[in-house]
């Protein structure tokens, strides 16, 4: 039942998919995040589903096949990790001192670069990314979805914190990290092997791309913020993801 509760958590917290209300204990918490790469299959799963329906109706390459291929992930998550990504990029272009850094994340407010860059990000994937997927390259595009979240998840359960408290310190505190690092790098190589299997080189390539960026995602947090919070989590899943899905969209 604990494992069924784990589950509940990991998708209630990073999707709006309605889920039942299940106790935050420790007990709960041990796993929870070894099955946050089950949000990324059922994105990857409506993203195969929508794709070729649309293409059957519209054609691929469609400017309305791209950017519902752009919002549907957005959707599912609430923008949870777009949140992230936008709070990170006004800290980071604030240039300023690593205490600044953090008080920027922290701010419920949206800044000029947050704005600037969500804008560049949108027309990125709807432009140079989706408008170019070809209906094939959906299955390796739905695990990016997965793969970026394996790697996420990793990073929780392994990389030092840059606070004492907040969400990301909560699933860092409650896991069970060795097991649920092994599980999540299961996850992972099955990805690479479904990557193969569907994109061929292709797929490696992306594959091998998602992991540079997650080590620059280390080194980064590291330098500029004293280790990880939940926004630079969220900025390192939808970097991981754009380039991945570009990988396979252009080459």
């Amino acid at each position: 039942m604990w494992l069924l509760n784990a589950m509940i958590i990991a998708i209630a917290m990073y999707s709006k998919i309605p889920m039942p209300r299940v106790d935050w204990n420790e007990k709960n918490m041990r796993y929870a995040m070894c099955f946050f790469p089950l949000v990324g299959v059922i994105i990857g799963v409506l993203e195969i589903v929508a794709g070729n329906l649309i293409t059957i109706w519209k054609g691929e390459g469609t400017f309305f096949y791209a950017v519902v291929l752009t919002l549907l992930p957005v959707f599912i998550t609430g923008g949870i990790h777009l949140d992230g990504f936008a709070d990170t990029m006004d800290a980071k272009s604030s240039y300023g001192d690593r205490e600044k850094k953090l008080e920027i994340l922290k701010d419920p407010h949206t800044g000029a670069f947050a704005i600037i860059s969500l804008c560049c990000y949108f027309l990125l994937c709807v432009g140079g990314i989706f408008s170019e997927m070809r209906t094939e390259r959906l299955f390796a595009a739905a695990l990016v979805f997965v793969f970026s979240r394996s790697l996420s998840g990793i990073s929780v359960v392994t990389f030092q914190a840059a606070k004492n408290s907040g969400l990301l310190r909560t699933f860092q505190d409650g896991a069970q990290k060795r097991n649920v690092r092994i599980v999540l790098i299961f996850w992972l190589f099955a990805t690479v092997v479904g990557f193969y299997l569907t994109a061929g080189l292709c797929g490696v390539a992306a594959a091998v791309v998602g992991l540079a960026v997650f080590f620059y995602y280390d080194q980064f947090s590291r330098k500029q913020f004293g280790g990880i919070t939940g926004d630079l989590a969220g900025y390192f899943l939808q970097l991981c993801e754009l380039f991945m899905l570009a990988v396979l969209a252009l080459f």
